[in-house]
C-alpha cells in the first residue's frame, strides 16, 4: 500500500541534481556565491580559483573602458557648453539693445531777442477780393453732380430689371381620377376634368389605366404655376363632378 501511494504521489526525488545545475549556471554567469565552497561537497562541485580571478579581471577592464568613454563624452559636452556660452556673450555684446548709449549734451545758446512779425494791415480792396473767393462752392457742385449720377444709375437699373422677365415656378402633376364603377362613362369624365380652366393651368396627355374588376381610372397630366394653382385647388375642382368622380390622387409631382 505504501509503494502504491508513493507511485501516485508527485515527489521530486532528483531535485538536488537541478539545484546543482542551477548553482553552476549562476557561478559561470556571475562568479561563485560567497560560502558556496563550504556548502558544496564531493568532487567537481566547485570551480577553480584561476577561472574566477580571470573573470573578475575581465569585468574590471570592461568597467574601466566604459568609465573612460563616459569621461570623454562629459569632456566633449563641457567644451560644447563653453563654446556656446562664449558665442552667446559675443552676440549680447554686439546687439544694439545692450550697447551703452552715451547721453548727448545739447548746446544751449544764450537768449536773444526774437523779433515778432509785424501784422500787415489789409486794405479795403484786398478784403473785397477775399470775400469773392468761395471755398465751398466747388464741393457743393460736386455733391450735386454725384447725386444726379446716382439717381440716373438707379433709374436705369430699375428699368432694366422691369424689362427682364421674372422666372415663374412651375410643377408637373400626374393625377389619378377614379370613377365609381365600371359603368361610368370615362370619356365624359375626362371631358369634365378638362373643362376646368384656371389661370396658370395647362392640361396635357391622358390615358386609361385598368384597376380591376373591369374598372379603369383616368391618368391625366397637367402643368401648373405654383403661385396660382395648387394641388388642393385641383382636387377640389375635380371632385365637384360627383356623378362621375369618386376620388382624386396625386400619382407624381415634379418641379420644372
Amino acid at each position: 500500500m505504501a509503494t502504491d501511494f508513493l507511485v501516485h504521489e508527485k515527489i521530486w526525488f532528483d531535485k538536488f541534481k537541478y539545484d546543482d545545475a542551477e548553482r553552476k549556471f549562476y557561478e559561470q554567469m556571475n562568479g561563485p556565491v560567497a560560502g558556496a565552497s563550504c556548502q558544496s561537497s564531493g568532487p567537481g562541485t566547485s570551480s577553480g580559483p584561476g577561472g574566477d580571478h580571470s573573470e573578475l579581471v575581465v569585468r574590471i577592464a570592461s568597467l574601466e573602458v566604459e568609465n573612460q568613454n563616459l569621461r570623454s563624452v562629459v569632456q566633449d559636452l563641457q567644451q560644447a557648453i563653453s563654446r556656446l556660452e562664449a558665442r552667446l556673450s559675443t552676440l549680447e555684446k554686439s546687439s544694439p539693445i545692450h550697447r551703452a548709449t552715451a547721453p548727448q549734451t545739447q548746446h544751449v545758446s544764450p537768449m536773444r531777442q526774437v523779433e515778432l512779425p509785424t501784422k500787415k494791415v489789409a486794405t479795403p480792396a484786398e478784403d473785397d477780393e477775399d470775400n469773392d473767393i468761395d471755398l465751398f462752392g466747388s464741393e457743393e457742385e460736386e455733391d450735386k453732380e454725384a447725386a444726379r449720377l446716382r439717381e440716373e444709375r438707379l433709374k436705369q437699373y430699375a428699368e432694366k430689371k422691369a424689362k427682364k422677365p421674372s422666372l415663374v415656378a412651375k410643377s408637373s402633376i400626374l393625377l389619378d381620377v377614379k370613377p365609381w364603377d365600371d359603368e361610368t362613362d370615362m370619356a365624359k369624365l375626362e371631358a369634365c376634368v378638362r373643362s376646368i380652366q384656371l389661370d396658370g393651368l395647362l392640361w396635357g396627355g391622358s390615358k386609361l389605366v385598368p384597376v380591376g374588376y373591369g374598372i379603369r381610372k383616368l391618368q391625366i397630366q397637367c402643368v401648373v404655376e405654383d403661385d396660382k394653382v395648387g394641388t388642393d385647388l385641383l382636387e377640389e375642382e375635380i371632385t365637384k363632378f360627383e356623378e362621375h368622380v369618386q376620388s382624386v390622387d396625386i400619382a407624381a409631382f415634379n418641379k420644372i
